[in-house]
């Protein structure tokens, strides 16, 4: 039974009149018809009788009413309630974030607990192999990620920052010293890609198939974790890209990173499952958005 049938005969039994019931319930008076047509069938009688001139209760939809009345107030009462906390920012919101904790996420978190003291900020490891599933499972709110996001269940907010990559490759690779290379040159380095069930889109980002004029780079396995990459890389297994803050974040001695020209830039940003939106949500996502735009200013 729903809702909405419940409601319009509470309000009908009050106004008993049509064009009242609908003002007050901002439908139109046909579709409060509709709507008491369907809970009568449902209920298998007649619960308002109506002429020309009035509508007033049956016996059956008087006796309706005395029952429905205390579980409907009540059933009111908490929709009341749960849209006024969806209204709110407050309590403990969970973040995820992928691999590294740079400044997008570590700032956007300041920015946010400082304008929403009264929320806090749980900070949720995502492994790159498993974007999305932690969100989907609700484990986390939203969580930081790459645009594009192509996951028609998911919305995403603005891009927080774009950055270039680099390679990773052992200190004792000849590519070690370079300079920089050019996407062109990955075609001569098995690149280490990533495991299920990130999508095949995400997957191609991390570790694409194809240089940007199409001629194949080969593979060197699949990890789940970028440290598990890290390790690979170490032992001199292949090659693994980075965006540039994670790659200054995880500087080391056995490992080379190398700017890579030639490739489109990461774009880092938030996504969350649509039909699981609230204000909450909404506030992180603005304040990261501000925070990156304090940032990209101050760079200015």
């Amino acid at each position: 039974m729903e809702f909405r049938e419940l409601e319009c005969f509470v309000v009908l039994s009050e106004e008993l009149h049509f064009a009242r019931t609908a003002e007050r319930l901002y439908l139109s008076p046909g579709r409060v018809s509709q709507l008491m047509r369907a809970l009568e069938t449902r209920i298998g009688g007649r619960l308002f009788q109506r002429t020309s001139r009035r509508v007033r209760l049956t016996p059956l939809g008087e006796r309706f009413l005395a029952d429905l009345r205390p579980s409907y107030h009540g059933l009111a009462r908490a929709v009341s309630r749960a849209k006024a906390a969806a209204r709110e920012v407050e309590g403990v919101i969970r973040v995820g974030f992928l691999a590294t904790p740079t400044d997008v996420v570590t700032g956007s978190v300041r920015a946010f607990e400082s304008r929403y003291p009264g929320c806090e900020v749980e900070l949720v490891e995502i492994p790159l192999s498993d974007p999305f599933g932690k969100l989907r499972a609700g484990q986390v709110d939203l969580a930081f990620t790459l645009l594009p996001v192509d996951e028609p269940d998911l919305a995403t907010g603005e891009g927080l920052n774009r950055v270039s990559y680099r390679l990773g490759v052992s200190s004792r690779h000849p590519l070690a010293a370079r300079a920089s290379i050019g996407a062109e040159e990955l075609a001569a380095l098995p690149l280490i890609g990533l495991d299920g069930p990130a999508p095949r889109a995400w997957r191609e980002r991390a570790a694409p198939s194809v240089t940007p004029s199409g001629r194949p780079i080969p593979q060197a396995g699949t990890v789940a974790t970028s440290q598990e990459g890290l390790t690979q890389v170490a032992l001199g297994r292949g090659g693994m890209l980075f965006c540039t803050p994670t790659a200054d974040h995880h500087r080391r001695p056995d490992v080379s990173f190398v700017p890579v020209t030639g490739l489109p830039p990461s774009i880092l940003g938030l996504a969350w499952v649509k039909a699981a939106e609230t204000a909450a949500i909404r506030a992180f996502n603005e304040a990261a958005v501000e925070h990156a735009l304090g940032v990209a200013a101050l760079v200015a």
